[in-house]
């Protein structure tokens, strides 16, 4: 048996379609068809990646997926949404979605996506990515920053700044290039969020004195250590 899939969907047509297709795919595939069940199965089951509508009844997607993530920081989360304002894509990744495809879709599209997802989980099973920033550490595969005996859990946004700084400190990042790589596409209105997150950044390194997260005005920004 392939990966198992936990799929939640309350449209229960499209439920049997899609995990049928799944199956057919050689994938292992358990369904539930509202947030309360999904987590249910996910805590006496398991999976490998949970697919998940957003709007479901009892316990959304989007609270299902906080809990989840609290069980396991790494499973890859995908959601299926009708919805797809810039707010509602910024929520999903905040707790932790790692795609997202919009409804309707097609069956062949969904498959891909979960390959990739898959692909990509297991290569950071392996062995988790880390950068050493200063005195913290920075796990980019658990969105983790550790200093001495202290963790805390970074959201995917600010993860996925971190990650692009840190793959170049002392260099300034264009902010364009940061907006792209977090939402996806370069908009006026995403530069207060930008610079909302690097503020989040900046608190959360400040016990390290010689790290700096500088704003390199009209450019971008740029991750520094002193020696």
């Amino acid at each position: 048996m392939g990966n198992r899939i936990l799929f939640v969907e309350d449209e229960e047509d499209l439920a049997l379609i899609v995990a049928d297709t799944l199956r057919a795919q050689g994938y292992e595939v358990i369904t539930a068809n509202d947030g309360v069940a999904g987590l249910d199965r996910f805590k006496s089951e398991g999976a490998d990646i949970v697919v998940a509508d957003v709007m479901m009844p009892k316990m959304d997607g989007f609270s299902m997926a906080k809990e989840i993530r609290k069980l396991s920081p790494t499973v890859p989360l995908l959601f299926l949404t009708a919805k797809s304002t810039i707010d509602d894509v910024e929520e999903g990744f905040e707790i932790g979605a790692n795609d997202y495809l919009k409804k309707p879709f097609e069956l062949r599209e969904l498959i891909v996506r979960i390959k990739a997802l898959l692909g990509r989980y297991k290569t950071n099973r392996v062995e988790d990515i880390k950068y050493t920033i200063g005195r913290y550490i920075f796990n980019i595969t658990a969105q983790t920053l550790s200093f001495g005996d202290r963790t805390i859990d970074l959201s995917h946004f600010e993860a996925k700044i971190l990650e692009r700084l840190s793959a170049n400190i002392g260099r300034t990042v264009d902010a364009s290039e940061l907006m792209i790589a977090v939402w996806q596409r370069d908009e006026a209105c995403n530069r207060n969020s930008l610079h909302g997150y690097i503020h989040k950044l900046r608190r959360a390194l400040r016990h390290d004195p010689s790290i700096s997260i500088v704003n390199q005005r009209g450019f971008g920004y740029m991750l520094t250590i002193r020696n």
